[in-house]
């Protein structure tokens, strides 16, 4: 307990980046809860349909909102296999204040939930950097508003979507790394598995992070027999395993209701269509009168099916690599380079003034081209540092524990192709290898002029994203 304590206790010199976060983050969900509450805070009996309907922020789901209002697994279970359990207690206490004042308070308190996420972030952030990478304060506090100054940084915390708390645990899990790199000690079996379990709960793809973290600090004691068994099959096992059985639980029926919904619906309509032909043709031939019903059907089908391709929902989706319950997830026909220039390295860092915030499942191109030259001279900039950063820091181990992490998204996003089409809605898993590369930047030996150069430019980089996304961010939440 004492050294949990320590961990999250923070420091005289962190009190000043923590009060600055807290007004921050403070802020920005205060704008969300603005914009939504007149709608939110009734009590519905479908808080899905009400949550998705009326939220609009790009791609990012409010499904939170729905298990604060009505505890169900409305995650994906594959992917966020203990996400809805850990919102069960801000269910319960959300439950309390629905029958207290007959509000729905599910946006304040993830509010609340997500401002301490922020806070906690900038500390670790600035931790990091300050005892990790040994930067001096100045440069710490520079590299850490830049960082919070990447949009979907920004807004990962002011929308009820679980990507500041993967975030928040990413960052305390190279904080935790670090810290026994820094002391010569390995990972121990219990942190392991405990912040594999939060991390690949939130989101399961980044409990491999977790793993990528303990090999590096570990190295090759991490193949020892009892800490493989115990800090990584086992749990590893585990999560797959209740993943599975948190799908039959709760998934699988409702799935099976759908379906058979759906075949009942199906027949129905057959069965209409049987009636109208037989009512209109004049033949009594069964064979006949079941051939031109077919017929019919399959003119209907392939009507849909048109009509289906031209929305932009379709358009915009990515063919996968097939069809299979996880490689559907998969996209092979969004253009890589284009997406890199525009979302990966563009849009995730700096909004596009054309098409604000819009969803590529609703009105949003996939490719939106920036309006002015200086956007890509930004991206650029921080292109060229992220580079520099790798190549001065490249004897670093902690260095390569952070670009592991990043590679890890690289190869799911830019290889594979998983949600290619939105990727930067996912920039808090992997964005914080930008900034932690760059301090590389600034701690190499360098003449004053030169590290005043660096600074220079740093500073006038961080202080165009916060002035344009946050210009950009508020003209969206208040129009």
């Amino acid at each position: 307990m004492k050294k949990l304590l320590r961990l999250f206790s923070i420091h005289r010199e962190e009190r000043l980046p923590a009060l600055i976060a807290l007004l921050f983050f403070s802020a920005l969900n205060m704008l969300t809860v603005m914009r939504y509450f007149a709608v939110f805070s009734q009590q519905s009996a479908h808080y899905h349909r009400l949550f998705v309907q009326n939220f609009r922020v790009s791609g990012f789901d409010p499904l939170t909102y729905e298990v604060l209002s009505s505890w169900t697994p409305a995650y994906n279970v594959y992917r966020h296999p203990l996400l809805a359990f850990f919102m069960y207690l801000p269910n319960q206490l959300n439950q309390l204040l629905i029958s207290l004042t007959g509000l729905n308070l599910a946006q304040v308190i993830v509010a609340v939930i997500w401002v301490l996420c922020g806070v906690y972030s900038v500390v670790f952030f600035y931790r990091i950097l300050r005892q990790q990478i040994g930067l001096v304060r100045q440069d710490a506090l520079l590299l850490t508003t830049l960082f919070f100054s990447f949009a979907y940084i920004m807004l990962s915390f002011m929308v009820p979507d679980h990507f500041c708390l993967s975030l928040f645990l990413l960052l305390l899990t190279l904080y935790v790394a670090g810290k026994r790199q820094r002391e010569q000690r390995q990972m121990g079996i219990v942190e392991t598995v405990v912040l594999f379990i939060l991390t690949a709960g939130v989101s399961l793809n980044n409990g491999l992070k977790v793993f990528m973290a303990a090999f590096f600090t570990n190295r090759w004691h991490f193949f020892r027999p009892k800490f493989l068994l115990l800090a990584v099959l086992f749990p590893a096992l585990l999560m797959w395993g209740f993943a599975r059985w948190e799908y039959r639980k709760f998934v699988w029926p409702k799935e099976m209701a759908r379906k058979e919904a759906k075949a009942r619906e199906t027949k129905k309509h057959r069965d209409a269509i049987y009636q109208q032909y037989v009512d209109t043709c004049t033949t009594a031939d069964s064979a006949t009168i079941a051939h031109g019903v077919q017929r019919i059907i399959r003119q209907k089908a392939h009507e849909k099916y048109v009509r289906d391709h031209k929305k932009i929902w379709n358009k915009n989706a990515g063919k996968p690599i097939a069809k299979g319950e996880f490689s559907r997830w998969t996209d092979v026909s969004t253009p890589r380079w284009p997406s890199i220039r525009e979302n990966l390295m563009g849009e995730s860092l700096q909004l596009h003034e054309t098409n604000l915030l819009e969803d590529v499942l609703r009105s949003r191109p996939v490719i939106v081209p920036y309006n002015h030259w200086w956007n890509y001279l930004i991206e650029l900039i921080i292109a060229v540092f992220f580079l520099l950063g790798i190549w001065l820091g490249r004897r670093e181990r902690f260095l390569w524990t952070v670009l592991s992490f990043f590679a890890l998204d690289m190869v799911l996003h830019v290889v594979f192709g998983f949600g290619l089409n939105e990727v930067y809605i996912m920039t808090a898993h992997w964005a914080f290898a930008l900034p932690l590369a760059i301090a590389y930047v600034l701690k190499a030996d360098q003449t004053r002029r030169g590290k005043m150069t660096v600074r220079t430019i740093l500073w006038c980089t961080t202080t165009f994203l916060l002035l344009h996304n946050l210009r950009l961010i508020y003209l969206f939440m208040t129009s």
